[in-house]
């Protein structure tokens, strides 16, 4: 296992980082080539100063968990140090101090390594367009090849739909579209909400990254069982990807859809 702490604990924020949790420890720990395989899983999760790059924000911090075979293979999680003020409704939220990011490694640098680390992955996370729009923006931003991202496309990795287009435009497989679809009597869609409603306990604090990337990673794991014991057998991701735009009333008919399409 190979192991890298970035997210740093300064002196001075002692008693800040007292109220945080395991979040904080944890920086890269991967299996040996954990995204080398094509069925590998990446679950993200940034936290930012911000809704959008379109609007100045930038990310702050970046959590990935690995999934492959139902189970967790690797995680990354890093603060990345922008240059940009963090507001304190923003500190209040995550934690996340203007003196913790003034140690932490530059955007571009965390970039580059995450991108390394999901490479040929498959991409996920709750509310993905939020995510995704941070992934592509700091990618491009740290001049990463292939700017919009490394992700399977619409298929799946190693699908018709997964090759060379996907660069451009990855698919995000999203946990916030497709636990309304399956689970509509949950109260609200949001993380926390669904993870205390499935009894997933948390890791660490919430609005941490890595905390959260873990709690989605787990709800993806619950919507795979739940697919498969509803609808199908093997559940791809191209499949879960196809489910996330359907109608909850047309779940079983885009199922038959996708395999006769296969």
């Amino acid at each position: 296992m190979q192991t890298r702490h970035n997210i740093p604990e300064p002196a001075n924020d002692a008693a800040q980082v007292a109220a945080l949790d395991v979040a904080l420890d944890v920086a890269l720990v991967a299996a040996p080539d954990a995204a080398a395989s094509p069925d590998t899983i990446a679950v993200i999760d940034f936290e930012t100063t911000g809704m959008s790059p379109a609007m100045g924000a930038r990310a702050t911090e970046i959590a990935v968990v690995l999934l492959r075979e139902g189970r967790v293979v690797g995680r990354y999680a890093s603060l990345m140090r922008s240059g940009a003020w963090v507001p304190p409704f923003i500190e209040q939220l995550t934690g996340i101090s203007n003196r913790m990011l003034a140690s932490a490694p530059p955007a571009d640098q965390v970039m580059r390594e995450v991108s390394d680390f999901t490479r040929g992955c498959a991409m996920v996370a709750h509310n993905a367009g939020f995510d995704r729009g941070f992934w592509q923006h700091e990618r491009a931003l740290a001049g990463c090849d292939g700017a919009g991202g490394d992700g399977a496309g619409k298929d799946g990795p190693g699908s018709k739909g997964g090759a060379a287009g996907a660069a451009a435009e990855p698919t995000f497989g999203c946990t916030l579209l497709l636990s309304r679809r399956l689970w509509p009597e949950v109260p609200n869609h949001k993380l926390g909400t669904l993870a205390r409603w499935h009894g997933i306990r948390p890791t660490g604090r919430a609005h941490r990254a890595l905390a959260d990337a873990e709690m989605a990673a787990e709800l993806w794991l619950r919507i795979v069982d739940d697919v498969q014991r509803r609808y199908a057998a093997t559940v791809p991701f191209g499949l879960l990807c196809a489910l996330q735009r359907t109608p909850k009333q047309q779940l079983a008919r885009s199922v038959a859809r996708y395999f006769a399409g296969a």
